[in-house]
């Protein structure tokens, strides 16, 4: 059975379009591993937060989450983080655990401070604030729509 060069041809173009579209996928979806300092943020609850979940300033990924533990002593979830080395943040800065959207996964939010030193390799961010559910905050709406008026 003899095999037509075309068919040939038309197989090599398939491969090597496969091939293109997957170094493609593999650069759109910053999948390499990100180069940094590292930095932990204790939390009382994470809600549903990843290993590998972005750590964003503005939006703008500036690091990722390498792991997660609990403090036996505390009962605190302890938050590693991997931030750029390029991105110096401030030791007075906000960290907060935040969901992308309605039913996006949960990221973790930098809202960097107005101090003038910076926090340094293995430091510890302290000023966190815990993720609120959306069953909590429709919680606390109704707690406060069935409360009655404040003077009656």
């Amino acid at each position: 059975m003899g095999r037509n060069p075309i068919e040939t041809i038309m197989g090599a173009v398939v491969l090597i379009v496969a091939a293109l579209f997957l170094v493609f996928a593999y650069n759109t979806a910053d999948l390499k591993p990100l180069t940094g300092y590292p930095v932990e943020a204790i939390f009382l609850k994470v809600g549903g937060l990843d290993t590998g979940s972005d750590v964003r300033i503005n939006g703008v990924k500036v690091g990722s989450v390498t792991a997660q533990k609990l403090d036996t002593t505390t009962y605190e979830a302890v938050v590693d983080l991997t931030i750029s080395s390029e991105i110096k943040v401030p030791e007075d800065s906000r960290v907060a655990i935040v969901s992308d959207g309605l039913l996006g996964g949960k990221y973790v939010r930098l809202e960097p401070g107005e101090s003038k030193t910076m926090i340094a390799a293995g430091g510890r961010l302290t000023r966190t604030q815990d993720f609120q559910s959306m069953e909590e905050l429709v919680g606390e709406i109704i707690f406060l729509a069935t409360q009655p008026p404040a003077g009656s």
